[in-house]
């Protein structure tokens, strides 16, 4: 069994910061990418970030220049850094990893519980 534990999330102020954290735990033989995605009331969930296992990255637009990735191999363990938030950042945020169970053996999509961004004055 795979679990991903999400934490970091808040209320900040237009133009602040705050660091997320999700660390993937459990039956895992390998871990090809790990990724936040968001969803705001009323819309789709979207990409925000992913980084590989080889340290490549890919970001939403709308977040580039404002957000960073980064992971710590070693614990299984993705960040994303989110400064110059703004109220359109508002949303619940995903974890995501895309990884292979030492269990099955099988490559698939696992997710987070969620963890809820609010950027208002």
């Amino acid at each position: 069994q795979v679990q991903l534990v999400e934490s970091g999330g808040g209320l900040v102020q237009p133009g602040g910061s705050l660091r997320l954290s999700c660390a993937a735990s459990g039956s895992i033989f390998s871990i090809y990418a790990m990724g936040w995605y968001r969803q705001a009331p009323g819309k789709q969930r979207e990409l925000v970030a992913v980084i590989t296992s080889g340290g490549s990255t890919n970001y939403a637009d709308s977040v580039k220049g404002r957000f960073t990735i980064f992971r710590d191999n070693a614990k299984n363990t993705v960040y994303l850094q989110m400064n110059s938030l703004k109220p359109e950042d508002t949303a619940v945020y995903y974890c995501n990893a895309d990884l292979r169970s030492s269990t099955t053996m099988r490559r698939d999509d696992y997710w987070g519980q969620g963890t809820q961004v609010t950027v208002s004055s």
